[in-house]
């Protein structure tokens, strides 16, 4: 008889997971030196805007489809499966950089590695919930702290072996590297046994107004307004910060006139509180609430967006960066609490395939967040004349993304538990169908019994 395996070997396993892919958080290190390879391409065709976009744009599509099937699949193989897509892609996206061929990079990087972010993010959340049914916040940070520390090794790597490999070289190395770390992660990750609850834990007897008591399935989840208020709750967040995640470099060059070196720096340093806010954010939920966390973020990010202007106009660097510090660990903090959240409102058994369909509120955050800022700051950029300074031109759009938090304590203030499923009357079997049984046999030209059975409803009763 197999023991049961040591809980705190899962989270470790995640980490290593979400520490490669994350590594797309420090996609603004190669804008500009794959710029330099496609120099006539428009910015919004250019292999950087678009692959990245992509990328977080499957990375939520693959999760919401891929969701149900990694519930299926267990955590090892779904994560096996991300790491050959994503080292693949990698690859595939090293091979269009050397010759020159922006479809393939925008095929590997955007692609296929996308799919291969999506299935590597979901895979161990759901089970780490399991595994820690009595610190959900705090698991859900451990599963996905590792993709916003993923940007810190990243970062610095991108720069380090970009000056001795080459572009192309860089991606592939990194490929093969990922591959290897993500499949010794996927070896860590199980499920654990029906039924497990950690030694001397029992539920709260006491239920928190906003907990369910019970477990609904995916499909039922999407039938709940409950479901779209997450979703737009998720959506508000990652588009607050992404759009600045995505042009990080190019605007403390801009702004403060930082070398590509010293901005990647800065990108790790980001990734650090990206990570750090995911794993302190997420706990502290377990203690302050869901919904206070995530009014903190919004109220927060509405005052930071419009402070980080007047920073640059100052030329204050180092308030600065304390900013974007502190809008990170807000960042990273509301896609770590997300699943718990959801735990908390559908319940533990499908948080899996729930938060797999929540995420393409980042697939939709990844497209407007970049796209607001790219196009606004190309926009001011063009209307300077020659030589003049750029620190202004990111203004108005961190005014525009300003306009989104506000939005957010009133959609958190909306969100209630789903009411419980009512008792239905004892289901029996229909007329001529004996009980666990297929519909008894009728004779030539007889017409088979039929009966209606109660509707069954997910949250409330229809009439």
């Amino acid at each position: 008889m197999s023991s049961t395996p040591n809980r705190w070997r899962i989270p470790l396993g995640a980490v290593l997971v979400h520490v490669c892919i994350g590594s797309v958080y420090a996609w603004s290190t190669f804008n500009r030196p794959i710029q330099a390879l496609f120099p006539d391409a428009p910015w919004w065709f250019s292999p950087p805007y678009t692959t990245f976009t992509t990328a977080l744009a499957l990375l939520g599509l693959s999760a919401a489809f891929g969701g149900p099937w990694v519930e299926r699949r267990g955590p090892r193989v779904a994560a096996t499966a991300a790491a050959m897509f994503f080292g693949a892609g990698l690859l595939i996206g090293a091979a269009g950089l050397a010759l020159r061929q922006s479809v393939l990079v925008f095929l590997g990087l955007g692609i296929v590695g996308g799919i291969g972010c999506g299935l590597g993010y979901i895979s161990p959340v759901s089970t780490l919930v399991k595994w820690f049914p009595d610190r959900r916040g705090m698991a859900t940070g451990m599963a996905i702290m590792g993709f916003g520390g993923g940007a810190f090794v990243a970062g610095y790597l991108n720069v380090f072996f970009m000056d001795r490999l080459g572009v192309a070289g860089t991606v592939a190395l990194l490929g093969v590297v990922y591959f290897v770390v993500m499949l010794a992660g996927s070896r860590l990750m199980v499920s654990p046994p029906p039924g497990w609850t950690p030694p001397g834990w029992t539920p709260p007897l006491r239920v928190h107004r906003l907990i369910s008591t019970r477990s609904v399935t995916r499909n039922e989840a999407l039938r709940t307004p409950q479901f779209y208020l997450l979703w737009t709750i998720l959506f508000i967040n990652v588009t607050a910060g992404i759009g600045i995640l995505a042009q990080a470099s190019p605007m403390m060059q801009d702004m403060f006139g930082r070398t590509p070196l010293e901005a990647g720096a800065i990108v790790s340093i980001i990734s650090l509180f990206n990570a750090g806010g995911r794993f302190a954010w997420a706990s502290a939920s377990d203690v302050i609430g869901r919904r206070n966390t995530y009014t903190i973020f919004f109220v927060a990010q509405l005052a930071l967006f419009l402070l980080i202007p007047g920073l640059a106009a100052r030329g204050n660097w180092w308030l600065f960066q304390v900013s974007l510090f502190a809008v990170f660990t807000m960042y990273g903090g509301g896609f770590a609490t997300i699943p718990a959240f959801l735990a908390d409102i559908f319940g533990p058994m499908n948080v899996g395939a729930i938060h797999g369909a929540v995420l393409t509120a980042w697939s939709a955050a990844a497209i407007v967040g970049p796209l607001v800022i790219t196009e606004l700051a190309n926009r001011a950029k063009a209307a300077l004349p020659p030589g003049a300074n750029r620190v202004g031109i990111y203004d108005q759009p961190l005014e525009v993304l300003a306009v989104l938090p506000p939005v957010g304590p009133v959609v958190t203030g909306l969100l209630r538990p789903p009411p419980p499923r009512p008792a239905g009357p004892p289901r029996t079997a229909p007329p001529g169908r004996p009980p666990g049984g297929r519909p008894a046999p009728t004779r030539a030209g007889g017409a088979a019994a039929t009966a209606v059975s109660p509707r069954r409803s997910g949250f409330r009763s229809r009439r």
